[in-house]
């Protein structure tokens, strides 16, 4: 199978926090739904990253060491992105941070019942879920919408990119380490269900959440909601489009890269370029803070 080698890039992108609760081009109910998803990034990628991490010892491809690396490197800086994103619809009085703090302890209490092997499990399982959100994102511009604001576009297109760069990772990882054997390809599937059952209520919920404490979807639910209906299921919806990928999971002889979209990543440098003509200068200060609240949280989530 293919073997890509992430590449870390320290991308800063300007957004426009008066944009943050109606930034996509179908209306906030439809902007909420990315905003769920940029709620679950911190706590969810460093679950990620914890779930490689215990494992990166016995990998003995030198490769495959390197792709570790970057994929945490790429992992942390989505966090850090997504942890100001969702500062800023804190701001604007919804309860992202609320919601985020509540999903560390979710994560963190699942992640101690159930092991490093399971754990290793829910992240293949779930990048397979970010690996088709990020195909939808790349291959179909509605998805972000045309006419959305460009800085939003922007975050959810440069996550898109590197989440197929690195789809394969930790799937690599757990092919190394783990046996070919019955037990750990049930574990691998259960794995899939398991995440499954976890996230889909997680994110309705939260979307939920966000949705009825933005003041302006008020009277606009119905209209709202059939058009994140529309955008997931609908005719050229996400997932129903991408419904036999998802269940390519289950083959035994599933990879992530038997789904090759790697031609998109033949746009990474320009879009990267593009993106650098209105970076934002980094804030070392407004780093370090970022830095230091994931890292009390990945803490207390240990503890």
């Amino acid at each position: 199978m293919k073997k890509i080698i992430p590449v870390r890039r320290d991308v800063k992108i300007n957004l426009n926090e008066a944009r943050v609760n109606d930034w996509h081009e179908m209306g906030p109910h439809v902007t909420h739904f990315f905003n769920a998803l940029s709620v679950l990034f911190p706590a969810g990628e460093r679950l990620f990253m914890d779930s490689v991490r215990a494992y990166k010892d016995q990998v003995k491809d030198p490769d495959l060491k390197k792709a570790i690396t970057a994929f945490i490197g790429q992992e942390a800086l989505h966090s850090r992105e997504h942890e100001e994103y969702n500062e800023m619809m804190d701001r604007t009085g919804v309860p992202a941070l609320e919601l985020d703090r509540m999903l560390w302890k979710l994560l963190g209490g699942l992640k101690g019942v159930l092991g490093n092997k399971m754990a290793l499990a829910g992240t293949i399982a779930l990048e397979h879920y970010t690996a088709i959100m990020a195909n939808a994102v790349l291959s179909d511009p509605n998805v972000t919408g045309t006419k959305s604001d460009e800085g939003f576009r922007q975050v959810w297109q440069w996550h898109a990119y590197e989440e197929t760069e690195h789809k394969a990772v930790a799937y690599d990882v757990w092919n190394e380490v783990m046996p070919d054997n019955v037990y750990n390809r049930f574990i691998r599937r259960f794995g899939m269900v398991l995440a499954s059952i976890i996230f889909w209520p997680v994110v309705a919920y939260f979307h939920a959440r966000l949705v009825f404490a933005d003041a302006n979807t008020k009277g606009k639910h119905l209209k709202g909601y059939g058009a994140v209906a529309r955008i997931l299921v609908g005719k050229e919806g996400i997932f129903r489009k991408a419904l036999g990928d998802f269940f390519d999971y289950f083959r035994a002889d599933f990879h992530p890269w038997m789904h090759d979209n790697s031609a998109y990543l033949n746009d990474i440098d320009a879009f990267v370029a593009k993106v650098h003509q209105t970076m934002r200068e980094p804030n070392e200060a407004v780093k370090q803070a970022v830095r230091s609240r994931l890292a009390s949280k990945a803490t207390a989530v240990a503890a």
